[in-house]
């Protein structure tokens, strides 16, 4: 099984957290983190968002930042579905699972991947409103939950 996937299609989060840990006895622990895409945002409705990426540039951020879970936190397997497209409200958008022998490696390895993902991956996320589509911004907060793993984005303006 490949580390991460970018697609368009969705994901069943059982079937990926059954392919995740499949015949490894050494798994304690499987975390998972699904995002799904909110129906308001700033005060307003929103109707879809469009993902883009950069193919195989977005791919290799992501094993970059697998490969520094790996080094903080002792890590069995690792898993990152991230969707592009055009999306609706209420679809998933993202998954993080990871298994670790111990359920608190795989607890803080799951959330310093979604906050390094939040700030690091090369995606464009588009709004769309009844007033229109705009670009999202990089969030400050997003900036401030990647600083307490001691590294800096300097993303959010």
């Amino acid at each position: 099984m490949a580390r991460v996937s970018v697609q368009q299609a969705d994901f069943d989060l059982s079937a990926e957290v059954d392919a995740l840990r499949a015949g490894d006895g050494g798994v304690g622990a499987v975390v998972a983190f699904v995002g799904t895409v909110r129906d308001r945002g700033d005060g307003q409705a929103i109707s879809a968002m469009e993902l883009e990426h950069y193919p195989g540039m977005t791919e290799a951020a992501i094993e970059a930042m697998i490969d520094e879970a790996g080094r903080r936190f002792e890590l069995r397997a690792v898993r990152v579905v991230h969707r592009v497209g055009r999306l609706q409200a209420l679809d998933q958008i993202v998954l993080v699972a990871v298994s670790s022998a111990h359920r608190g490696q795989a607890f803080q390895a799951c959330e310093f991947l979604m906050d390094y993902l939040k700030t690091q991956a090369p995606f464009w996320k588009k709004e769309h409103t009844s007033e229109g589509a705009h670009w999202v911004d990089a969030r400050v907060a997003d900036d401030e939950a990647l600083a307490r793993w001691g590294i800096r984005s300097g993303n959010a303006g």
